[in-house]
């Protein structure tokens, strides 16, 4: 059973989240008496009132729990340093309310292979069956070990449309959010090989059906509170098991998050907000607008404050640069030793395209106009235009003529009608 509730149009406020949240809480007493709880939340890249949330949830909880501590989900993202923890949380580990005292914060450690533990093992058949046919080998399922230690897991986080798995949400924040990197590598692949197209904003596709069977191994309980919000406020909240919660998140998300055009554009003006501080997680300033962009057209990834490929992945891109899924594809023994999740992300950032006689021709010309320099963006196969010379402004109001400004991009996915 889920409980919560949401509105396309109308925003909770605290005191409704508050009423939500004691719900569960309630209906959740059972499995959190005398518990010890680990809440897994997102990290700073994801929109999202975690702060709200978790005081809320402590505040209802901690009462009755036996312990009540956070794991933040970074994927293969950088640890979260204090000054980012509290952006998150409101406190971070050094500054701590009363309240909060013996709340121990712990970041993801997908690359340290003494931090996971494994559950089990999907085969290779049933990984072929899960797929849809697209491979068949058998995947290791390994997380954060921490949850070991712990009786319940409480996933806090919110659901948008995501390039990989659909829509965020759910148990994803356990796959790839505090996964190893076996799990990382074949959902992402697997994204990539149906396009970002074809999978952003499909509530049910083949990663999520590979996430929920991957989740299904963990023997600690899981319950999950998967929210729905945008910078201007919280739309829905639901809490129940991953998957139904998810489920119930999704159907408001495709409401909220999707904004439908009745026409291509041939150039469009991605704005990256500041929480993407580098290529990896400003990449979605492309995947969520490449439906509406034109055949030819061109899609500016407008980022100044970013000057990073990849704080954790650099090297790997620097190698391998950006290309079309087919460039790969028709190829792959050039790129055996490269993590597959790279190769997503690079096809991904790239967009559709064809890779014919030696000759790739990507349908969409993507240029970036930030703080990386003019050399890199060449050396990795992507436009490069100096941020100085655009003024945003410049593109305000200009739909009829073929000019999309995006602000603030890179969460609401852009569709179009036909």
């Amino acid at each position: 059973m889920v409980i919560g509730k949401g509105s396309e149009k109308v925003y909770l406020s605290e005191n409704e989240v508050r009423e939500i949240v004691r719900e569960a809480a309630s209906a959740a007493a059972a499995h959190c008496g005398g518990r010890r709880i680990l809440a897994i939340v997102p990290d700073h890249t994801r929109t999202a009132p975690i702060a709200m949330m978790f005081r809320l949830f402590h505040e209802a909880v901690a009462p009755v729990a036996r312990q009540i501590d956070v794991l933040i989900a970074l994927g293969t993202h950088p640890a979260e340093e204090d000054e980012k923890i509290e952006k998150i949380l409101g406190f971070s580990p050094s500054k701590r309310p009363p309240q909060f005292q013996h709340v121990q914060v712990f970041n993801h450690e997908w690359n340290n292979p003494d931090a996971l533990c494994d559950v089990g093992v999907i085969s290779a058949d049933e990984i072929h069956r899960l797929s849809h046919g697209m491979l068949r080998e058998p995947l290791p399922v390994r997380l954060n070990r921490r949850i070991l230690d712990y009786d319940r897991i409480v996933i806090i986080g919110p659901t948008f449309p995501h390039e990989v798995v659909g829509f965020s949400g759910g148990n994803k924040y356990l796959f790839p959010g505090i996964s190893g990197p076996d799990v990382i590598n074949l959902t992402h692949w697997i994204g990539a090989l149906n396009t970002n197209v074809v999978i952003n904003g499909t509530k049910q596709t083949p990663v999520r059906d590979i996430i929920n069977r991957a989740a299904s191994l963990i023997s600690v309980p899981r319950l999950c509170f998967s929210l729905v919000c945008t910078h201007e406020g919280l739309h829905g909240v639901y809490f129940g098991a991953p998957e139904e919660a998810y489920d119930a998140a999704a159907d408001l998300s495709a409401k909220v998050h999707i904004v439908w055009k009745d026409r291509p554009f041939h150039s469009v003006l991605s704005m990256a907000p500041p929480m993407y501080d580098d290529l990896w997680v400003g990449g979605k300033c492309m995947y969520k607008l490449e439906p509406v962009i034109a055949d030819g057209g061109e899609l500016i990834i407008y980022a100044p404050h970013i000057a990073e490929v990849s704080f954790m992945h650099g090297e790997y891109l620097d190698r391998v640069g950006y290309h079309c899924r087919d460039y790969f594809l028709k190829q792959m023994d050039k790129f055996r030793d490269v993590p597959l999740a790279i190769l997503a992300h690079s096809t991904h950032v790239k967009g559709a395209g064809t890779f014919e006689d030696g000759v790739e021709r990507p349908r969409v010309h993507v240029t970036l106009a930030t703080g990386i320099s003019e050399e890199r963006c060449r050396r990795i196969n992507l436009g490069w235009r100096d941020w100085r010379t655009i003024d945003p402004k410049q593109w305000e109001g200009r739909e009829d003529e073929g000019l999309l400004l995006v602000p603030n991009a890179g969460e609401m996915l852009f569709r179009l009608r036909k």
